[in-house]
């Protein structure tokens, strides 16, 4: 089966021919999120998973059927069924599926037809996507401004909201829809997007692409499909080489966003629109991200300016973000930018960035005990654990980094293990347990393992890393060496995430624990909303 075909093409097909969507892997972080689309659209969804989980039991009280366990007779009864990348050929129900003549699609086909009813943005990009599609459904839901103010989104995670954590589908009464553009293998290629937002192009999952060429030849070919913007980072040399090879037969307009000035960045093509990030102010310890975006009078026209005012012929907006780091800036500025494409006042979708809470497992504060905090983040890739330390220095200035790390996959693990352990290096005390294999097999890979990241690292930064395979265990030898005001990030994209609370739940216990001094816990709830 190839992700890329599109089994609907030359074909005029909506949601509602597809009949009773049966979802192989309904409890996936992207399969999920469809299934409840379709559902909130009125189709009749039912499902199946490998085990029960939280997401499931979601599906489940939204009247959505779901089936534990994997066999021929769940499809009984579907008229179209759903995979993704992650099933296997030889999957009993994908097999019987076949057998009966049943219509099968990927994931990627149900998103793209979503899409074709909206005025779609996808975000694409090895790191961000998440982040900068729930800014940009947040900013637009906050836009009082018809078809914007309630956008539908397909989003692979979670939202912190004031009102506490919301899914990341969500079919909305809005014209827009805003959609993360998973690269991974490729079924991104199918998307024709209004707007296209590529946050950077460095090489990842070429367990599929082979080489980081071919990787970058795939955000080409994507970023050709998009009719109207192609908004990219220009900081990103990946993203820069698209941009060059794109050259003139990209039938969309270019607008790149950089912390560089216009006038060093070199050439761009004739029409490109730049958007300037600039620094504001030192942000560390203030629980905030400030910086100043310069939008051009191509992008906003006569609209008004807004707080930050116009400076010639641009406008100039001041942005301070609640979520830390200048990843997080470029992500606000990508967000913002697509917002006033889409017609949004600059000076409102601005404003709109400033309360947003981010997205679950970014940067996600677990809690505090004493003096001690423990931050939840996502980062399974080398750029992303340089981006949170760098991330976590600035909100926890002059204190102590402690990093329970869990590789994803072992083929990402034996490809950037120098680069790995280059990252994790930058934090004071780190503990590697065993690798979260998802799709991948420990008999495939002998030779990989924890010891793998530590082998990589240079000697005078080796003393600093410790391997504990057992997760639990090393969670409670973190903890248990702990000191005041020191913060614990459990980081990867497995269930890692879990280790938060067993963590707090040790330091509860009170081992070793002494409050410091001005940092109690309730000062750090002030900056940490």
């Amino acid at each position: 089966m190839d992700p890329t075909r599109d089994p609907f093409s030359g074909r005029d097909v909506t949601p509602g021919d597809l009949g009773r969507v049966h979802f192989i892997g309904i409890g996936g972080a992207g399969m999920s999120v469809l299934a409840e689309m379709l559902k909130q659209g009125g189709a009749d969804v039912c499902g199946s998973d490998m085990q029960a989980s939280a997401r499931t039991a979601r599906l489940e009280a939204m009247g959505i059927p779901v089936r534990i366990g994997q066999a021929a007779g769940n499809v009984d009864g579907a008229d179209t069924v759903v995979w993704s990348t992650a099933i296997k050929p030889d999957n009993p129900e994908i097999v019987e599926a076949r057998a009966r003549g049943i219509r099968l699609v990927h994931r990627s086909d149900i998103l793209a037809l979503l899409m074709s009813s909206h005025r779609a943005v996808t975000v694409a990009g090895a790191h961000g996507k998440t982040t900068t599609s729930a800014l940009l459904a947040h900013i637009l839901s906050k836009s009082g401004q018809g078809g914007l103010a309630d956008p539908s989104y397909a989003i692979g995670g979670s939202l912190r909201m004031a009102s506490g954590l919301v899914e990341g589908g969500h079919l909305g009464r809005g014209d827009v829809l805003v959609a993360e553009a998973d690269e991974s293998d490729g079924s991104f290629e199918k998307y024709h997007p209004l707007i296209g937002i590529i946050t950077n192009v460095e090489a990842d999952h070429l367990d599929h692409y082979g080489s980081p060429d071919a990787f970058r030849r795939a955000f080409v070919e994507h970023a050709r499909h998009v009719t109207g913007s192609v908004i990219i980072c220009g900081d990103d040399p990946g993203a820069r080489e698209v941009i060059d090879r794109l050259g003139e037969d990209c039938r969309a307009g270019l607008v790149v966003y950089s912390t560089e000035a216009e006038e060093d960045f070199g050439p761009l093509p004739a029409a490109a629109g730049y958007v300037r990030i600039e620094s504001e102010s030192e942000a560390a310890g203030s629980g905030q991200e400030r910086f100043v975006l310069r939008l051009p009078a191509s992008l906003v026209g006569n609209r008004p300016s807004g707080p930050g005012g116009r400076e010639g012929e641009g406008i100039r907006l001041p942005v301070h973000l609640s979520i830390p780091g200048l990843h997080n800036a470029r992500n606000a500025a990508a967000a913002i930018t697509a917002a006033v494409i889409l017609g949004m006042e600059p000076g409102r979708a601005a404003c709109a960035a400033e309360d947003f809470q981010g997205a679950a497992r970014r940067f996600d504060l677990k809690g505090v005990q004493g003096s001690v905090s423990v931050v939840d983040d996502y980062a399974h890739h080398p750029t992303e654990i340089r981006a949170l330390i760098d991330a976590a220095r600035r909100r926890y200035p002059g204190r102590r980094l402690r990093i329970l790390f869990q590789p994803h996959l072992f083929s990402r693990t034996r490809f950037f293990a120098r680069q790995f352990a280059q990252a994790l290096s930058r934090a004071d005390d780190v503990v590697v347990t065993a690798i979260y294999p998802a799709r991948e097999k420990q008999e495939d890979f002998p030779d990989v393992g924890p010891q793998t990241i530590i082998r990589a690292a240079d000697d005078a930064d080796r003393r600093r890393f410790q391997e504990v395979d057992d997760m639990e265990e090393a969670a409670r030898i973190l903890a248990d060496r702990a000191q005041a005001g020191d913060v614990i990030l459990t980081v990867g994209a497995g269930d890692v995430t879990a280790m938060a609370q067993v963590i707090l739940d040790r330091l509860a216990q009170g081992k070793n624990r002494d409050t410091a001094d001005g940092l109690g816990a309730a000062d750090e709830r002030s900056t940490d909303r």
